[in-house]
């Protein structure tokens, strides 16, 4: 995300950086660059004007010109502007005392409201709530079998309309309906939070909004969150503004922000609607929701990680009794082609191996410089079912797989006997990396990182495939 800027500023900041001594013609030669940059990113004029107003008047000034490190002073004056220009503070979903916390989700079509719906959902129960989704979508004919279908699949239960309301009815009362049911059917289950999806429209209209308003009339609202997608640039704008005045809505949520490459919605947003951003898409995982912390996004789109996100990831997917057997036995160096695929499994699902990357300081420049050779989804599954295809004696003791064994192996998992070389290789080069490490407190900082998503594994020449 944010790659397009992000290169603008880093070389505008570069340049600034390698004078050893500013002046204010200097500054000013740095400014336009980073107003250029962005305003290519889409960002509004008027943000991008007020935002090189509050650098400039902090910027030009005898204790930034004359300090020691003038460039870098400039840059963290950028910084602390990005985080006030993305909203300052964190935002949460806060809950009710006396639930259900009912939070609806509004948006147009297309904007990724239905599956936006059961992260918010999950984001709940990680917080250690009970949510419970209402399919009140009755326009789009897929949206509520693609709600059920998310819901089935993340043990998630979804309230939907007993049947399709016929052609020429009163979908607006139907639509209430299925809300109320929804809530009675949460304090039947005991659910606390309820997630409404909404219909969505190819643009706003009165129809739309009396629907939303008749919805909010007749059950209790507590959030009405704004889905909208980040891709769309300053039109994610002109929407929020015209919810905000006509729906009430009090935050919002930015869908696709990992296929952003500008990120004029993210830091136009609340400077010009006022509206906070709640969480961002990340993916099309139900998982790849995050809460919207204005002082990492800042930092990432400076080129500086994220390094606190990657490690909230690794908590979230590290199961602490397993990671604890695997990393003894890293320590003694007796680890398994099955720990392998284990921690194939949580790279995984802790997203791309380039998105992971890139939440490390320097780590996009790594990626886009081609220093990391980095496998795609595909080829760690095609790792994983090389390993599946071993028997559990092959799994342990890999060293046994001959020629015959290594054609049976590639036959069954898709791959060639060179795959199968490669990656035993690969990992027998990790084994002897854990034997030949001086002491266990060097054995012991690999194994954490290597069980926090840090190391694939392998050697970049095995994960090729």
């Amino acid at each position: 995300m944010f790659d397009a800027l992000t290169d603008r500023l880093g070389l505008a900041f570069r340049r600034i950086s390698a004078k050893g001594k500013l002046t204010p013609a200097d500054v000013e030669a740095g400014l336009r660059e980073v107003r250029l940059a962005l305003l290519e990113a889409d960002v509004h004029f008027r943000v991008a004007r007020d935002f090189i107003e509050r650098v400039r008047a902090r910027a030009v000034g005898e204790e930034v010109l004359g300090s020691l490190s003038p460039g870098q002073q400039v840059v963290t004056i950028v910084h602390e502007e990005l985080v006030r220009l993305l909203g300052g503070e964190t935002r949460r979903l806060t809950y009710e005392p006396r639930p259900p916390t009912v939070v609806m989700l509004v948006g147009l079509q297309g904007s990724g409201k239905t599956t936006t719906a059961m992260k918010v959902a999950l984001l709940a129960r990680r917080d250690g709530h009970q949510p419970l989704a209402v399919a009140a979508d009755l326009h789009r004919p897929a949206a509520i079998e693609q709600l059920e279908q998310l819901g089935r699949s993340q043990d998630v239960p979804v309230v939907r309309p007993a049947e399709r309301p016929p052609a020429g009815s009163d979908l607006a009362a139907a639509t209430v309906a299925v809300c109320r049911a929804g809530i009675a059917e949460a304090a039947a289950r005991g659910a606390d939070v309820v997630v409404v999806d909404t219909a969505g429209r190819l643009q706003l209209d009165q129809a739309m909004l009396q629907e939303l308003d008749q919805v909010r009339s007749a059950i209790p609202v507590h959030h009405a969150l704004l889905v909208v997608d980040a891709m769309t640039g300053q039109e994610a704008i002109t929407v929020a503004a015209a919810f905000k005045e006509r729906a009430a809505v009090t935050a919002v949520v930015l869908t696709k922000l990992d296929g952003d490459a500008r990120g004029g919605a993210a830091l136009s947003m609340r400077a010009a609607t006022g509206l906070p951003i709640l969480y961002c898409g990340t993916g099309e995982r139900p998982q790849d929701l995050e809460p919207f912390h204005p002082d990492r996004m800042a930092r990432r789109i400076l080129g500086m990680g994220d390094v606190l996100t990657l490690a909230e990831r690794a908590q979230e997917q590290v199961d602490r009794t397993t990671q604890q057997a695997v990393e003894e036995r890293m320590l003694a160096g007796r680890l398994t082609l099955d720990d392998f695929v284990a921690q194939l499994r949580q790279l995984r699902r802790m997203g791309s191996m380039e998105s992971v990357l890139g939440l490390l300081p320097g780590g996009r420049q790594l990626v886009r410089g081609g220093a990391a050779e980095l496998p795609d989804d595909r080829q760690l599954r095609r790792m994983e079912a090389i390993v599946l295809s071993m028997t559990p004696e092959e799994r342990r003791r890999p060293e046994i797989v001959d020629a015959s064994r290594r054609r049976r192996i590639a036959t069954g998992s898709g791959s060639t006997p060179a795959d199968v070389s490669r990656l035993l290789r690969g990992f027998a080069q990790l084994q002897g990396l854990m034997r030949g490490l001086g002491g266990a407190g060097g054995r012991r900082g690999l194994a954490q990182r290597f069980l926090q998503g840090g190391l694939p594994g392998l050697p970049p020449g095995a994960l090729r495939g």
